[in-house]
């Protein structure tokens, strides 16, 4: 085997393992940033979520009061408020939902899927747990879901929610009296969710990973190509001369011509150690014939 065939097979394997670790690591890293941009804009929309609900709580819910009172105001409901203006978003994003999911809710729209239920379940078996992040793949694709409680802090939402006498009977009027009642103070009823579909980011972080890997690729051809002209002109070459010259020397050939390098590297030094080694033979070989 060669010197240039035992060279490049040494390359080949850093190569080959470098480029394992290498694609590993990228693909981990530009997963977990897309993972991050998706949890980032979930929270995003669950704070606005959030705002909508506290603004109806505290400036909407109480100039209707007296409305309330002949006629059911939905616009009075916080999460009638986060659904609506998260609503107009979808408008222009459609992949991304949000519900109040509930066990026992006033609006059967709002009752909590399976999924949804084993979340709620979880906030209420961990009472320190404010986050739960889920990832679920969907027939649309694989999809991020954000769930904070929706627990019971005041003791206004048990006039509706707490006994039925209690209720608004314009409410009941609406939603009947099977549902949404028995609440209960610091109770967890359900979870706001929100849904970020991550194939879009996903889909960008393949794409800046295969880009990554085919300009490491050119990269490693590029070096290879000018290491290996770099090993062909500066030893391969000087070094099969010197053992041609180094043969025909061996064969008794007379007036071979000097092999001289120009430099100061070890090739260099190596041809005119080689040169002196061969007039020293010469010289001995002349002694010797005298």
């Amino acid at each position: 085997m060669g010197l240039r065939m035992k060279f490049n097979l040494v390359l080949l394997l850093a190569f080959a393992i470098g480029l394992v670790l290498a694609g590993y690591m990228s693909d981990q890293i530009l997963k977990q940033n897309a993972r991050e941009e998706v949890l980032q804009n979930a929270r995003i929309m669950m704070g606005s979520a959030s705002g909508a609900r506290t603004y109806t709580a505290e400036h909407v819910k109480p100039l209707l009061t007296l409305q309330m009172k002949r006629q059911f105001l939905p616009e009075t409901v916080s999460a009638y408020a986060a659904a609506q203006s998260f609503k107009a978003l979808r408008t222009q994003f459609p992949d991304y939902t949000y519900k109040e999911a509930a066990l026992n809710p006033t609006n059967p729209n709002d009752r909590a899927s399976d999924w949804e239920a084993d979340i709620v379940q979880e906030f209420r078996n961990n009472a320190e747990r404010k986050e739960l992040i889920v990832e679920r793949n969907t027939p649309t694709g694989r999809m991020l879901n954000l769930a904070r409680p929706l627990g019971i802090h005041d003791e206004g939402c048990l006039t509706c929610h707490g006994k039925v006498e209690d209720a608004p009977k314009t409410m009941t009027d609406i939603y009947g009296v099977n549902n949404g009642f028995g609440w209960k103070l610091n109770e967890i009823i359900g979870a706001q969710v929100v849904t970020v579909p991550m194939s879009v980011p996903l889909a960008r972080a393949q794409q800046t990973f295969t880009t990554f890997m085919i300009l490491l690729g050119a990269v490693f051809v590029l070096l290879l190509a000018l290491l290996n002209l770099l090993l062909h002109f500066v030893v391969i070459r000087p070094v099969v001369r010197m053992a041609g010259i180094a043969t025909e020397v061996s064969m008794g050939k007379p007036d071979v011509p000097e092999y001289v390098r120009q430099g100061g590297d070890e090739i260099a030094s190596l041809s005119q150690s080689f040169n002196r080694m061969r007039l020293s033979l010469e010289n001995a070989m002349k002694m010797l014939g005298e």
